[in-house]
């Protein structure tokens, strides 16, 4: 590399500059990526040898955000980076989704690349630059690659789309996508938006490949000046037999063919008879030739019934399991399964299902964020879990993978629009898939949009969700609605669409297959329309509308905004009075501050008196009617002194009933007569001028000894 090599270029009126062959000098290719202040420095390195049987690419994509870069430190014990945040790892999701179907199909020398966010400005976000700094990585390398490829976010203000919008700007913006590319082709999509239409989004598509192809192009520029770089590094990483190849495809691929033409709904049957089939081919080989060459049979057979599966489909016009191409699976769903959760559903789609559960909770409850780049509470959570019996398989569990949560952020993004804009409750949502043959995150799409009707969450509109795919060979193309795990496997394109009657809220897109021109795309989305809508009418047979009422076993919330000055009011000194209230009311009350000079009071309860008896208290602190003079009221002893007691008169007023004003009789110690927490009637008879504390007395409410009544005038 030439030390020190730099360039810039322009990006919607932002400067991104590129830097090479100044840090890790010792990696295959590594840069420097920054846009305004906010810095990225990504590394690839890659093995020169494939490992012995391995038959993929076998592509790390790490993406670190370090503390430091915000001036920050790490929390927990250790005071450093840990494991990766569900941010880190669903920015890894976006690089590497666009980056793997880019190697060569014969590559499998082990690959890694690791991106770190080195300075933050609070400006520019990071994670729209990784794909463009992964791939200008990889192009100042000696690594093959049909690249570059670039990533860019588009948002929309003001009905103005902008290219890598700031931080600011995507407060404003009712569009958040991700898009990645080549110079021909788009082949990444991820985001969210408000319910817009199909055209929106393919208008999404072109402002986004413009600025891809000008990004790659300066890729390929910078990549030409490094003269390390050029050429690409030779490999050899796959061996073939053309023999074993011929007599694969001679034996199967009429077998095969007439399996994937059958029609046959059931996964399982499928598999046993192209099981059958491949037994038959190993079969045809002596035990001398199978210690030989028995290694490329497997292969071949899956070449064999790819080609086979996907000509059936071009040719004859069959799915695998004998649906017309915009058909989606029978349907069935039920509410209200579970009793005591606060609100549930199943969605079963074919051979796919997801029981969803609906928790409700209060502010204590947010899910607490302490990142490099953001810092605060998440008030909706929505988690997706994959059990390895949803598809017949017995495996070790791992922890959660990146594939689950990759899942579950794209099923929150779709239901987080339509959340009531008032909505008080913290609310997790948990999709247990317990089947899987094809589109379990858009079962828990649909799923969710049920289990939040059913917990009486009164959602704007309800949400579907359907995946869609492509096979295309040769000019011949087929647009599959609903598609299996099989066709998304041997197919091109895996397009996930959700959204409401009116329109998208959410998408995911990987495309293996090059030069998809736009009129596929728009008929795909339409196609993906009548679909999702359909399957709206399917959800709303189960449930109309959401529920009038919350579930009996739900909690209560209600919040209300009161003065800032009067925060410390109900709080207490040390925390006193807010303690005790939830202590005699059996509530949790919390309070924030808010950005305004007010504050959010929210109290949660599953009992409706303790709910009305914690607001009338609060709202006597936060609100205080005025004190009047002569007036009779009960309260309770808060304290008791040698020379009185003192009184709650409201909460957060006191006052003093002096020795002398507690009764007729001469009273020698007040612990005689009364004790802390008594209720007492008394009357307001004045101020303290010195103290300003009210003046109290029960002894005028009481009636007078006859003895002193009737002793002789002066």
């Amino acid at each position: 590399m030439n030390i020190g090599t730099k360039k810039s270029m322009f990006t919607g009126g932002k400067e991104i500059s590129v830097e090479t062959g100044k840090l890790a000098k010792q990696a295959d290719g590594s840069v420097v990526v920054r846009m305004g202040d906010t810095m990225l420095l990504a590394t690839v390195v890659a093995a020169h040898e494939a490992k012995e049987g391995v038959d993929f690419l076998p592509l790390t994509v790490d993406y670190r955000e370090k503390y430091s870069a915000a001036g920050r430190f790490p929390g927990g014990f250790f005071r450093r980076e840990a494991r990766p945040s569900e941010t880190e790892i669903l920015v890894m999701r976006l690089v590497d989704r666009a980056l793997r179907p880019l190697f060569p199909d014969d590559y499998h020398a082990e690959v890694q690349l690791m991106i770190q966010l080195l300075s933050y400005d609070g400006i520019h976000n990071p994670d729209a630059l990784c794909g463009f700094a992964a791939s200008a990585a990889i192009a100042v390398s000696d690594i093959p690659f049909n690249g570059p490829m670039s990533e860019v976010r588009v948002g929309r203000v003001n009905g103005a789309y902008i290219l890598n919008p700031t931080m600011a700007e995507m407060a404003e913006s009712d569009i958040d996508v991700v898009i990645a590319g080549t110079m021909k082709d788009i082949n990444m999509l991820e985001g969210e938006m408000q319910e817009i239409s199909e055209a929106e989004l393919v208008e999404v598509f072109k402002i986004a490949h413009e600025a891809i192809k000008e990004q790659c192009q300066f890729q390929l520029d910078l990549g030409a000046t490094i003269a390390t770089a050029n050429p690409k590094r030779e490999y050899s990483h796959e061996a073939h037999n053309e023999e074993v190849k011929n007599k694969v495809y001679e034996l199967a691929m009429d077998k095969c063919k007439a399996v994937a033409a059958m029609g046959l709904a059931n996964k399982a049957k499928r598999t046993e008879l192209f099981e059958e089939i491949k037994a038959e081919v190993k079969a045809s080989f002596t035990a001398e030739e199978l210690a030989e060459v028995g290694k490329f049979i497997s292969p071949y057979f899956s070449e064999v019934k790819k080609k086979a599966v996907r000509w059936v489909m071009l040719n004859e016009r069959k799915r695998l399991d004998g649906r017309n191409f915009d058909e989606i699976r029978p349907i069935w769903a039920e509410v209200d399964y579970l009793p005591m959760v606060h609100g549930s559903a199943v969605f079963t789609r074919g051979e796919t299902q997801s029981l969803t559960t609906l928790t409700l909770g209060g502010k204590m409850d947010e899910q607490l964020i302490d990142g490099a780049t953001f810092r605060g509470t998440e008030k909706f959570m929505l988690h997706y879990n994959f059990p390895p019996f949803s598809t017949g398989e017995a495996k070790p569990l791992r922890g959660t993978s990146r594939r689950e949560i990759g899942h579950g952020n794209l099923a929150l993004r779709a239901l987080k629009p339509v959340l009531p804009d008032d909505n008080p409750y913290t609310i997790r949502i948990v999709s247990d898939i317990l089947e899987s043959n094809g589109s379990s995150s858009m079962a828990t799409v649909c799923a969710g949009t049920l289990a939040l009707m059913d917990g009486g969450i009164q959602i704007k509109a309800p949400v579907s969700g359907i995946a869609m795919g492509l096979i295309t060979d040769e000019g011949k193309f087929a647009i599959l609605s609903d598609i299996l795990g099989d066709e998304d496997h041997l197919g091109d394109m895996d397009f996930k669409v959700t959204g409401t009657a009116k329109g998208i809220t959410a998408c995911q897109m990987d495309i293996k297959v090059d030069g998809l021109p736009y009129e596929v795309l728009i008929q795909a989305l339409e196609q993906a329309k009548a679909g999702r809508l359909h399957i709206l009418d399917k959800i709303t047979e189960t449930m109309a509308a959401p529920r009038a009422e919350l579930k009996p076993q739900t909690p209560r919330v209600e919040s209300f905004v009161v003065p800032n000055d009067m925060i410390g009011a109900i709080i207490g000194p040390g925390g006193k009075i807010i303690q005790g209230l939830q202590k005699e009311t059996k509530t949790t009350i919390t309070i924030e501050e808010l950005p305004s000079t007010e504050g959010r009071v929210q109290i949660l309860s599953n009992n409706g008196d303790d709910m009305a008896e914690a607001l009338r208290r609060i709202k006597l602190i936060a609100f205080p009617p005025q004190v009047e003079d002569g007036a009779t009221y009960e309260g309770k002893i808060k304290s008791v002194k040698d020379f009185g007691c003192f009184v709650e008169i409201m909460p957060g007023t006191d006052g003093l009933i002096h020795i002398s004003e507690f009764s007729w009789e001469k009273v020698a110690k007040m612990e005689d007569v009364c004790k802390e927490g008594d209720m007492l009637t008394f009357k307001v008879v004045g101020k303290d001028p010195k103290t300003k504390k009210w003046k109290l007395s029960r002894k005028v409410l009481l009636p007078r000894p006859e003895r002193e009544a009737e002793a002789p005038q002066a």
